[in-house]
């Protein structure tokens, strides 16, 4: 049985018909009935062009928006936008009302991708108990929350959104009487209205205390709740399909970190002072929250001892709180004597206010760590178990043991990046006022890595309080004093990982270790013993570090100091793969397999040393930077590299898209928890013939090569590229939008080198070119198939059967459907050079038709998305209240750009317009960056 899917989709479009009405009444009431007619007319002629592009309607659209004043344009450009927040939200509700709906439908059918799925396959393939037990001890995935300059919504805006999400729930409710649908109604009106005069854009770059802040805001609103339940499901599951007289205690396989206040390459506001502040504020939460949750509890356990008989173990801990912890301050002890469970939980409340009193730290009079908190909570689990309240148990104490295991006292592990060089220049300066080498940066690969690895053997100091460092040397040592601090305050697992970002030699490792070593991260006794509690990551970035990463890696693992030190830390090494920058260096299909090449390359250099390798994958959140659906990534890695486990990079539309409202976040981690089990699977039963993948391999890697040429011609050996991208799109005008407190290029300079692909994606999306997401793969697919029907049919195979294509082929057809070049077109006429425009503009278009017909070819798609038809349709919907929008971009920007070679000041309303259809177009394709 399944959902009736068009009655499902008739919902979303009342839903989207109910908010754009009401969205009409505001335009009416906030100017007048003129402004509602001249959107209605705009949004009409768009939808007609969309139906059949006729050149002489064009023309007319092109004039209507010309002729607008700038004070209606400016009303125009905010009603869009404002639609697409609106449609945004209703295709959010829709997603949780579809999984509502299909699992009502179908009764005890499973639904696909979700956990039960997953353990139920395990069951119906055989396995047994002990081998599931080996796979789900196998699987673990960490979410890194980042903070690069990409999530383009206010926290303002975001909570408006979270009011107007509840109460488009509230409307599914059947019993709802005429009035209260009236009622929920008018409270929409009045958020509506609220969003229509609340400024989505910041007057100000935001802090990076301040993107901490809207990081934590998706712990404090969903994360802290979902994760333990995806836990519960996952536990409730192995308990149905493989039951036994224990209940299934899952390992912690699933959790959240964050480069929010942690990374400092290229950022210069990150320093060590606000990586503490950032520290302190996520422990402030995590505190928050178990107060709040313990008051919840003791409302709960009203238990009382004249009905039944608590634990000798929880008597006797309440006996030792009234001796240790004495007057309460924060709470006022419960005066009922017989109620035991909620006397110890006043305690606990007051032992929890007073973790952060440093004058009582080391007493029991606080909790020193989030183990004694959890301690405490056994307790009264054994305890309700002992009089056979296990319901409550698992009810209430269950998730809450759950919770302090996930989020600890420091809310989410922190990591810390930093460029290679700023560390080559501070071992530099520190290696000559010791007198030991003048010139360190001048030293060679391997005379660098002998002085480093000496270095790391002599325990004696290599900088002193005395000496007088340059500001740069002082804040990278100051780094790593604050890392030692806060792992003392904090518990060892608040940071432990350090990012070097552009790893290029095994030195660039070594020289984090040496200065990890000089504050006691790293230390080595007299009997040779190693304590390590801080782990150097190499990121590897561009196609060229790509292939020498397996080679640096072995070289690690030959130096002694180095593999004990590995071996300090569980013989497991973390090594992050940036998805960005490789596709802005070589293109998306190359991206692509260099980093699938990559992985088993150092998967295999690894082996060799019995190092378990953990993965981060640093996707971005749009196509042109890795992203794609959290459960398709997971997927796309070949089974036998997430041995180890895996973490990758949530960011940018990602974070608010997925995790603000609690349906969505729910599904969205169940789906990555079937994608890792379905995995661990994979990596210990295969199901794809070896013989077939070698065959595959060779022919994605001639693919790989033949795309690799056609994108860089255009984009490093074209002479005319860099004028053609900086003209045709809004890409000066992105680094003014105050969505990141990060610069958008490395340095001041202009080259392609120094541009961050950031802004590389986000200025190609507005455009609607979105060209790093799919160029170059039409001619290279073409290069292979040859009008040879045979090997047209291997590609067809190979998208079928070989995952790695197949999510290739996938994430092209996504890209190709949200590019339109008819609107690019529009831009690419602000170029000043018509030879230059007209060139490079037709090799662009004639790439385009020709990957949209090959893909066409090998899935046998009548259209693009035919294979996703929800998204197929929401992208249709959208696009005729995006062009408006574009339309209206391109003529802001020849504005201001024709002020600005005139020499004049800067129109700021011309500006905010700008940076207003910048939003409305990236919540109408959903992606920025």
């Amino acid at each position: 049985m399944t959902t009736n899917r068009p009655q499902a989709n008739n919902l979303l479009r009342r839903d989207v018909r109910f908010l754009g009405n009401i969205l009409g009444d505001v335009l009416v009431h906030q100017g007048g009935h003129e402004l509602l007619e001249t959107v209605e007319k705009i949004r009409e002629m768009s939808k007609t062009l969309r139906a059949e592009f006729l050149p002489e309607l064009d023309e007319e659209f092109k004039h209507v928006i010309d002729a607008l004043t700038p004070a209606t344009r400016h009303q125009v450009i905010r009603a869009f936008a404002i639609y697409f927040q609106l449609v945004n939200i209703a295709e959010q509700n829709h997603r949780i009302r579809r999984k509502r709906d299909y699992e009502r439908s179908t009764g005890e059918q499973v639904q696909p991708g979700s956990i039960e799925s997953a353990i139920q396959v395990l069951k119906d393939r055989g396995i047994a108990v002990d081998n599931v037990k080996e796979i789900i001890a196998d699987i673990s995935l960490e979410l890194v929350m980042t903070a690069h300059p990409t999530e383009a919504t206010r926290r303002a805006v975001l909570d408006i959104h979270q009011r107007i999400a509840a109460e488009m729930m509230e409307l599914d409710d059947p019993t709802l009487t005429y009035r209260e649908r009236e009622k929920l109604r008018e409270k929409l009106l009045n958020e509506v209205l609220t969003l229509w005069q609340t400024d989505e854009l910041r007057d100000r770059k935001p802090t990076v205390i301040d993107e901490v802040r809207n990081g934590m805001y998706y712990f404090d609103e969903t994360l802290f709740e979902v994760l333990p339940n995806v836990y519960e499901e996952l536990e409730r599951c192995l308990d149905k399909y493989y039951p036994s007289d224990e209940h299934w205690h899952v390992p912690t396989y699933l959790r959240f970190g964050s480069w929010i206040g942690g990374d400092r390459d290229g950022n210069p506001s990150v320093t060590a002072k606000v990586t503490w502040e950032t520290l302190k504020l996520q422990r402030g939460l995590a505190l928050e929250k178990y107060e709040e949750l313990l008051k919840a509890v003791m409302d709960q356990l009203s238990f009382s001892t004249n009905i039944i008989e608590i634990s000798d173990e929880l008597a006797e801990s309440i006996k030792k709180d009234k001796e240790q912890v004495v007057a309460l301050r924060c709470i006022e002890l419960w005066r009922n004597e017989k109620e035991p469970y909620r006397i110890k939980l006043g305690y606990m409340l007051e032992k929890l206010a007073n973790a952060l009193d440093e004058s009582l730290k080391g007493s029991p009079k606080r909790y020193n760590s989030a183990d004694e908190l959890k301690e405490d909570l056994l307790i009264i689990d054994r305890s309700l178990r002992h009089h056979f309240a296990d319901y409550v148990a698992d009810t209430h104490i269950r998730k809450l043991i759950r919770q302090v295991e996930l989020f600890g006292f420091h809310l989410a592990a922190l990591d810390v990046r930093q460029h290679s060089k700023e560390h080559e220049n501070a071992m530099a300066e520190v290696l000559a006022n010791m007198n030991i080498v003048a010139d360190y940066a001048s030293l060679s690969e391997d005379e660098k890595i002998e002085l480093l690895h000496t270095l790391l053997n002599d325990p004696r100091p290599l900088t002193s309080p005395h000496f007088a460092y340059s500001e740069g040397t002082r804040e990278c040592l100051d780094v790593y004093h604050t890392i030692y601090r806060a792992q003392a305050e904090f518990g060892l697992n608040c940071i432990s990982s350090y990012l070097i970002s552009m790893t290029q030699g095994a030195s660039d490792m070594l020289e984090v270790m040496v200065f990890a070593k000089e504050v006691g991260l790293f230390r080595k006794d007299s009997n040779g013993n190693i304590t390590c509690t801080l782990q150097a990551v190499p990121l590897f970035e561009t196609i060229d570090d790509l292939h020498e990463a397996p080679g640096i890696m072995e070289k690690l693992f030959t130096l002694p100091v180095y593999r004990q030190a590995v071996e300090a830390r569980g013989n497991l090494h973390e090594i992050m793969l940036g998805y960005s920058d490789s596709n802005k260096d070589g293109g998306v299909v190359t991206a692509n397999w260099e980093l699938r090449v990559a992985l088993n390359a150092i998967t295999s250099a690894a082996k060799k040393f019995d190092v378990k390798l953990k993965f981060f994958h640093g996707r971005g959140g749009a196509l042109g930077r890795g992203g794609m659906p959290l459960n398709r990534s997971i997927l796309a890695q070949p089974p036998h590299t997430v041995g180890g486990g895996i973490k990758i990079t949530e960011q940018g539309e990602v974070l608010s898209s997925r995790y603000s409202l609690k349906g969505i976040a729910y599904r969205s981690l169940e789906q990555a928890t079937w994608a890792l089990v379905t995995a661990s699977r994979l990596a210990k039963y295969p199901e794809q013939e070896e013989t077939a993948t070698v065959e595959w391999e060779d022919i994605s890697r001639g693919i790989s090569e033949t795309a690799l040429t056609k994108y860089q011609d255009l984009i490093f050996r074209d002479p005319d590229f860099m004028t053609f991208f900086k003209e045709s799109t809004p890409l000066p005008e992105v680094g003014e939008l105050n969505i990141g407190s990060r610069p958008a290029k490395r340095k001041g300079s202009d080259r392609f080198e120094d541009l961050r692909a950031i802004p590389w994606v986000f200025a190609w999306t507005q455009s609607r070119y979105l060209l790093p997401a799919w160029y170059a793969a039409g001619t290279a697919l073409q290069g292979y198939i040859q009008d040879d029907e045979k090997r047209l049919d291997t590609l067809r195979a190979m998208y079928e059967k070989f995952p790695f294509f197949t999510s290739l082929i996938d994430n092209l057809q996504m890209a190709l459907a949200k590019a339109d070049l008819q609107i690019a077109k529009e831009y690419a006429g602000m170029i000043a050079d018509q030879t230059i425009r007209d060139r490079i503009f037709t090799q662009i278009e004639e790439e385009y038709v020709r990957t949209s017909s090959t893909i066409l070819q090998i899935t046998g798609q009548a259209d693009i998305l035919d294979n996703v038809p929800v998204i197929q349709e929401s992208i249709r919907l959208r696009n005729p209240y995006v062009d408006p929008l574009s339309y209206m971009q391109v003529q802001l920007l020849k504005e201001l750009r024709d002020s600005r070679a005139k020499g004049e000041d800067d129109d700021l309303e011309l500006l905010r317009e700008v940076l207003l259809t910048i939003n409305g177009i990236a919540a109408g394709l959903r992606n920025t960056g």
